[in-house]
């Protein structure tokens, strides 16, 4: 038997000036769309070019209402509908927490989609490109999920040595499921999406890095849920599933069945940029 961790207390909030508070999750999301957008801008004009680095430029303001937008709506829907019928102004209320990520997925769907079609912009290969970077702003999001001491894991075993007794966990040494998750969907669906990304027969095929991320992503949510405390509003849903395996079953067939369509472009679908 080993002798559980004790959760390291983090300050969930990074600066405070004056009445100024930078949390750490609000550093996630800022860090994942500024690296994101710079290495997309990199990415969109690698052959077959698909959008000018100006177009990327103006998606970042679309990209970040997409995840906004889509991840806390998708929070209300998904998590707690009765709750914010119950007192809607609290929907507004994003500093007290509460973001899907299949929300936020989307939102910034929709987002690509619309923005895309306004400006003659091929719609999957655009979405290959932020496909790529889109595991960055997961992992940085689950590592803001441990240091807030949040979404911590199931009772684990005894002999485990990285058990770890959260504050709000109750006396019970828990898996750290935030950093299994951050490890899935973060850096290792970023390394294969990276190394895909490198060769032009993959970026031939449109849909297929998106494909990837859908199916990638969905294995890592599900294995990863299997770890995870359920929401304790939520508890377990169907033979023993959470709702974020529910969510993810789908997208694990939508990647299945863009890699199967996915076939190499006939030509360029965007000039590429001077």
């Amino acid at each position: 038997m080993s002798d559980p961790l004790l959760f390291p207390q983090f300050d969930p909030v990074l600066i405070r000036i004056g009445p100024l508070a930078i949390r750490w999750y609000a550093l996630a999301y800022i860090t994942s769309l500024v690296i994101g957008w710079r290495v997309v801008r990199r990415l969109a004009v690698r052959a077959p070019a698909v959008a000018s680095p100006v177009q990327v430029d103006d998606f970042l303001t679309w990209a970040t209402l997409g995840v906004v937008l889509g991840g806390r709506l998708g929070y209300v829907l998904f998590y707690q509908p009765s709750r914010f019928l119950a007192a809607p102004w609290q929907i507004l209320e994003v500093w007290q927490g509460g973001m899907s990520f299949h929300g936020g997925f989307l939102g910034v769907a929709i987002a690509t989609i619309w923005f895309c079609r306004s400006q003659g912009i091929p719609v999957l290969g655009f979405a290959d490109r932020i496909a790529v970077v889109a595991p960055l702003g997961l992992g940085l999001g689950r590592i803001a999920n441990f240091i807030n001491g949040e979404l911590w894991g199931r009772p684990a075993p005894d002999w485990l040595p990285w058990a770890m007794i959260f504050p709000t966990g109750g006396p019970v040494a828990r898996h750290p499921s935030q950093l299994y998750q951050a490890l899935l969907e973060g850096l290792v669906l970023l390394v294969v999406m990276v190394l895909l990304a490198r060769r032009q027969s993959v970026r031939d095929r449109f849909g297929l890095l998106t494909g990837v991320f859908l199916l990638g992503y969905g294995i890592a949510r599900i294995t990863g849920e299997f770890f995870r405390q359920p929401d304790a509003f939520l508890g377990f849903l169907y033979a023993g599933a959470t709702m974020g395996q529910v969510l993810s079953v789908p997208m694990v067939v939508a990647g299945v069945w863009l890699i199967l369509r996915a076939r190499p472009v006939a030509r360029p679908a965007y000039p590429p940029s001077e």
